[in-house]
Order: structure tokens, then C-alpha cells, then sequence
């Protein structure tokens, strides 16, 4: 008889729990979808140094691999999608509130080839609008603009209008110590680098006499001091840069934020608009801190979106739509603008 009670009782709790999770869910989008096209074309490399010889550089073609799902409430200005597929721009996302009050949420990650270039980005969060509040969770990574950081806020909300809003509070970023230079180290009085040293402290072998310069596995990599200079040293830069940051832990940062919302919607004319500023940071004082490589001074984030739509008649409308940020010197930002004249 225990037994039944018990298997009962788990039963009734995976029952609520999965309806809980139903109510969560409700409404949302799961997506999974593939995209691809070319890239550029292929490009070819004339050399004459041992006769004319050519080489050609290919590209391979671009894809984008989506998989996602979220819940958030679409504005009136943004079209209703028949299907998902990983390549919408919902600049609207990136707004303090959404739509409507409640939770909302966002996971998506994108693998993708874009030039010839790997990239793994990365867009989650989950938010809590209220009256009186806003809280959020975020993760963001974004391998083009090589900005990478995990995001919370808890911010005071004070409803002016129905349309206007402005909040107070405080953020916490979890990321790499940017504004940290590993070849800092390694720079003369003169401003030039001693890489030669470098190279050596990284296993690299130079035979000047024999014009032989070998990498940490004894391969021959240069034989002549152009090649060297202008080919490999470039790339023994760019490692031990990155063997230097990922030896580092990442940094949580404490900040005050102050933004503001507003959004006015009608057929013909609609405004949407948001920003943050994060004016003061709090110094720990820590080796890699952004202060010490700030001058031991405060600094100014910010971000901000503005999605901008009017029809003068029938036939004519024009729109501007944008978005910008900017964390720890790092900018990244999407923008287009048009008119659109239908012929009647």
C-alpha cells in the first residue's frame, strides 16, 4: 500500500509540474532551421618568385545553423512570421520590456561560417516585467564583434505615461577582463615590441646565419627575414595573446543603470525607442580590472535601439531601425533605413 502511495504521489508531482511547464511554454516557439549561400568568390594569386605561378583562394560557402525557442510578444509594428528561421532581425528584443507584462524569454544559439570564418553565437535571456520592476537574466556572445558576457539587473521602473517609462538599478556582468593586453609586457620604451624575444620564450628556434626560423615543433616556418617578420610573427602575436586571456578567469563587474522606454504604435506611425547607461562602476581593485587599464577612472556603457516608421499616404512610407552598444570600448550595432513608394 506504501508503494502505491508513493508512485501515486510522484505521479501527482511530475502531473503539476509538467502543467506548470505547460504554462510556462505556453505560446512560445520551438525553431530549429538551416541556412546557407556563397561567399565571396574564389580569388587568384599571381607570384613570380620562382616563375610565374598562380594560386587561387577559395572561400567556402556560408551557413547559419539555428536552433531556439522564445516567448516574447510581438509588437505592433513587427510582422506576424509564418515559420522561424534563425535569420529574423527582432531588434525589439534587445528592450528593456517587452510588449506586455509577465515573463518572457529567449534561447538561441547560432553556429555559423561567414567568409571563411567559424563563429558560435549565443543569444539567451529571461525577463520579469512588472509595474513597479524589471528583472533580467542574459548571455550573450557574439563572435564577429568578439564580445562574450553573462548579465544580470534588477532595476526600479517608474511608469511616467502608458507610453513612457524610466528605470533605476543595479547590473552584474560576468566576463573576460577586457581591456587587458597581454604583449604589454613585451613593449620597449621606443613602442616597438621585442618579439624576437617573445618568439623565443614561446619555443620558437632562429638561425640568423642559415636564414632558418623553426616553430615549437621544429618545423621550418620562414627562411628569410621578410616571411618572418610579416607572416609568422603576426601569428605568434595572435596565439600567445589568446593563450594569455584564456589562462585568465573571467570578472564579474558591478554596476549602476539608468534607462528608459517608450513605444507609441499606431498603422500609420509608430516609435520605439530604449537606451542604458551605466554611468558609475565599482572599483575592487583588482590586477585586471577595465579601472587600471582606465586610468583608474570611471567610464560610461551604454546601449540603446530605436525602431522608426511613418506612411505620409498610400503610396509612401519611410523608416529608420537601429541599434547600438557599447561595453568596455567594444561597439557593436545594427542599422538600416529606407522609403518604400508603392505604385498604385
Amino acid at each position: 500500500m506504501k508503494i502505491i502511495l508513493a508512485i501515486l504521489f510522484i505521479f501527482s508531482s511530475f502531473t503539476t509540474q509538467a502543467q506548470e511547464l505547460k504554462k510556462y511554454l505556453k505560446f512560445s516557439t520551438f525553431y530549429a532551421a538551416v541556412n546557407g549561400g556563397n561567399s565571396v568568390s574564389d580569388v587568384n594569386v599571381y607570384s613570380v618568385t620562382n616563375g610565374l605561378q598562380t594560386s587561387t583562394v577559395i572561400t567556402p560557402f556560408d551557413y547559419n545553423i539555428s536552433v531556439g525557442v522564445r516567448k516574447i510578444a510581438r509588437f505592433g509594428y513587427e510582422s506576424r512570421t509564418t515559420f522561424y528561421d534563425g535569420t529574423e532581425d527582432s531588434w525589439s528584443d534587445g528592450a528593456n520590456i517587452g510588449k506586455v507584462s509577465g515573463l518572457e524569454f529567449l534561447f538561441e544559439g547560432d553556429y555559423k561560417r561567414q567568409l571563411g570564418e567559424n563563429y558560435l553565437d549565443q543569444n539567451h535571456f529571461i525577463r520579469y516585467v512588472a509595474d513597479r520592476y524589471i528583472l533580467k537574466g542574459e548571455y550573450l556572445e557574439d563572435g564577429f564583434a568578439d564580445i562574450k558576457y553573462f548579465e544580470t539587473s534588477q532595476r526600479v521602473r517608474n511608469k511616467i505615461t502608458n507610453k513612457f517609462s524610466i528605470n533605476l538599478g543595479a547590473v552584474q556582468r560576468l566576463s573576460a577582463p577586457y581591456g587587458y593586453d597581454p604583449l604589454e609586457d613585451w613593449v620597449l620604451e621606443t613602442g616597438d615590441i621585442h618579439y624576437t624575444n617573445l618568439a623565443i620564450d614561446e619555443g620558437y628556434e632562429i638561425d640568423v646565419y642559415n636564414s632558418e626560423y623553426k616553430d615549437p615543433n621544429g618545423n621550418i616556418v620562414a627562411t628569410n627575414t621578410t616571411i618572418w617578420q610579416e607572416v609568422v610573427i603576426p601569428k605568434v602575436l595572435s596565439d600567445y595573446s589568446d593563450k594569455k586571456r584564456n589562462e585568465l578567469e573571467n570578472k564579474i563587474q558591478h554596476s549602476i543603470v539608468v534607462g528608459f522606454d517608450y513605444y507609441h504604435y499606431t498603422k500609420t506611425f509608430w516609435l520605439h525607442s530604449w537606451g542604458n547607461i551605466m554611468p558609475y562602476h565599482y572599483n575592487d581593485g583588482g590586477e585586471f580590472s577595465y579601472h587600471k587599464y582606465n586610468n583608474n577612472k570611471q567610464w560610461h556603457d551604454y546601449s540603446g535601439g530605436i525602431i522608426f516608421g511613418y506612411k505620409l499616404n498610400k503610396s509612401l512610407g519611410t523608416f529608420i531601425e537601429g541599434k547600438y552598444n557599447k561595453y568596455w570600448n567594444r561597439e557593436w550595432y545594427d542599422f538600416k533605413f529606407g522609403i518604400n513608394y508603392i505604385i498604385l
